[in-house]
């Protein structure tokens, strides 16, 4: 027994993905397209992949948000568990990163659920604010540039309805939120940290899933 996460090992790692892990085989190859790529490291982990769809499923989720698309899988991943009439704002900057997904989701049939504008996220952000869309969103996902995680979180939080859930990727970037930040990432993340900690707007948990995933559900 144990009273903390454990660590897991290769061993241990590949048993959780071979007795939990349901890829859609377009995910699959996705992964294995993004490994190769020169920043792969940044792609999403499939079990938080997962865990991302079944979030989405026992919600109920049909208006989401990404803040951050890469090459696409998590985009992937909860486009997948959206119903057929679901949709995803998918806010990135890289058509060059983006342009891998796309063949992708056509693979899996989920291409119309995705509205990816590529545009600065806090544009197009603050356009969904200003026409109105507060509260119409069910879900967000943050995982973009470290320095403007507080402004997309204060965004998201006008945007998802009550009850609704924020979920922030890699606050726990690597182990080095937990030491003296030494570069203006690591700071950020650990002022957003410390924010969240303290917000009374929501309720809170700090996952070690991936390079640490936290869920903020809006009061």
């Amino acid at each position: 027994m144990s009273n903390r996460t454990l660590n897991l090992d290769d061993t241990l790692y590949d048993y959780l993905l071979s007795h939990s892990l349901r890829e859609h085989p377009a995910q699959t190859a996705l992964r294995a397209a993004t490994r190769s790529h020169a920043r792969g490291g940044m792609q999403i982990s499939p079990e938080q992949g997962q865990f991302m769809a079944l979030l989405i499923r026992l919600m109920g989720a049909r208006q989401t948000i990404e803040i951050g698309v890469f090459t696409g899988y998590s985009a992937l991943a909860v486009a997948l568990a959206l119903p057929e009439d679901g949709q995803i704002l998918a806010c990135d900057t890289s058509d060059e990163y983006t342009r891998i997904a796309r063949p992708y989701w056509e693979q899996a049939m989920v291409a119309h659920k995705i509205d990816l504008q590529l545009a600065p996220a806090l544009a197009t952000l603050d356009a969904r604010l200003a026409a109105g869309a507060a509260g119409q969103y069910d879900f967000a996902f943050i995982d973009a540039d470290k320095s403007a995680y507080d402004g997309y979180y204060e965004r998201c939080l006008q945007l998802v309805r009550r009850g609704g859930l924020i979920a922030i990727d890699n606050v726990l970037w690597d182990g080095s939120v937990a030491a003296p930040a030494q570069d203006a990432d690591t700071a950020a993340l650990q002022a957003l940290n410390l924010k969240l900690h303290a917000d009374e707007r929501i309720d809170l948990s700090m996952l070690p899933v991936g390079d640490g995933l936290t869920l903020a559900r809006k009061r």
